[in-house]
């Protein structure tokens, strides 16, 4: 007898005396869930990117510029790498804190880990998880660009957060012919050795700053709208 005639013979054996049969106790009930509100899920995003030790900045769309180059600033940057398709104001707002190098300038893993910093957007964001997840169309770079610099400053609009992983494939699911890979990013880069000693920026950046781009009405005005662990 094979190993696996006898692990079924003994299976058949302790389920010889069971007489009822599957849904017998009637229909199996359905919990229904309410999806949460648009403001609800922005918040449940916020307090779970700040749980991760990260940092979330919230600014008007007007106000990202500053933002974003204040964020650099604050964070003692002085360099920072841009994709291609970055907003231009973004990038003339960095010019003025921090030396700028575009994308197609740091070709080698040497002039990127040279960058103290660097800066895109984000194709989605998950509520549940505190995820941020790029699919490095133009306004985010290649892989790399975002693993290297010790620092990453990432924008994501409010209109690009989703409850739960389920919604955020859906929403990833590519054209045909366009696909392209996808980073998922829970908070700074960190790993725990034996002793659960946590360690930092082992294999991405060190310091991860969210900037969550709100309508007019979600930022008050005077409130500096900052959430940090």
């Amino acid at each position: 007898m094979s190993a696996r005639d006898e692990i079924l013979a003994r299976v058949r054996a302790a389920t010889a005396d069971v007489t009822t049969e599957l849904g017998a106790r009637g229909p199996v009930p359905v919990i229904e869930e309410t999806s949460p509100g648009v403001s609800e899920t922005v918040e449940l995003f916020a307090e779970n990117v700040a749980d991760y030790r990260a940092t979330v900045i919230r600014a008007r769309a007007t106000e990202v510029a500053t933002a974003v180059a204040e964020a650099v600033r604050s964070s003692g940057c002085h360099s920072v790498v841009v994709p291609s398709g970055l907003d231009p104001a973004w990038v003339q707002a960095l010019g003025a804190v921090a030396t700028v190098s575009h994308e197609a300038d740091a070709t080698t893993h040497s002039e990127l880990d040279a960058v103290d910093a660097v800066v895109t957007r984000s194709a989605v964001g998950i509520a549940t998880t505190g995820t941020i997840v790029l699919d490095h169309g133009p306004d985010q770079g290649r892989r790399e660009l975002t693993l290297v610099p010790d620092t990453h400053v990432c924008v994501i609009d409010a209109d690009r957060i989703v409850h739960d992983v389920p919604e955020a494939v859906a929403r990833l699911r590519p054209a045909p012919g366009d696909a392209r890979p996808l980073t998922w990013i829970s908070g700074p880069s960190a790993t725990s050795d034996i002793e659960l000693q946590r360690v930092e920026g082992v294999h991405g950046p060190r310091t991860l700053i969210v900037v969550l781009v709100t309508a007019a009405d979600d930022v008050a005005p005077g409130d500096p709208a900052t959430a940090s662990p």
